[in-house]
């Protein structure tokens, strides 16, 4: 499972256009306990980050669009058990790489996402208008 993006999909994200806006969709599996369910300390350092980094988002400019909890898995396979989901709107992949860098965030709650994060999947989306 994967918490960090790879050395490829770093190079491959700073090819891209950099001035254009994008929306990061974050797909996350919060840690479990040895019972085998969601790790009530770990789901609570995972809002902490959540929290905290919505307001590094809107104070840097970017837009947090949504975020909330899946409740059912309705299309797709089964066993991927994701918990959460959120979404922000960047005006550009540089504000984006920026706000990912930020000394500040790896000082105040950096912490709270290792705590609580299993997994994630982050897709960058470009807007398409059909």
């Amino acid at each position: 499972m994967s918490i960090s993006p790879t050395d490829a999909q770093l190079i491959e994200f700073e090819a891209l256009p950099q001035d254009q806006p994008i929306v990061a969709c974050n797909i996350l599996k919060i840690k479990r306990g040895a019972d085998g369910l969601v790790d009530p300390a770990a789901m609570a350092s995972m809002m902490t980050y959540a929290q905290g980094m919505k307001r590094f988002v809107e104070a840097a400019g970017a837009e947090f669009i949504f975020a909330g909890m899946v409740d059912q898995l309705f299309v797709g396979p089964e066993g991927e058990d994701f918990q959460f989901l959120s979404m922000m709107r960047y005006p550009s992949r540089a504000a984006y790489l920026s706000l990912a860098n930020d000394p500040e965030i790896q000082a105040t709650i950096a912490q709270d996402r290792e705590a609580g994060l299993e997994s994630q999947w982050l897709f960058h989306l470009t807007e398409v208008h059909p």
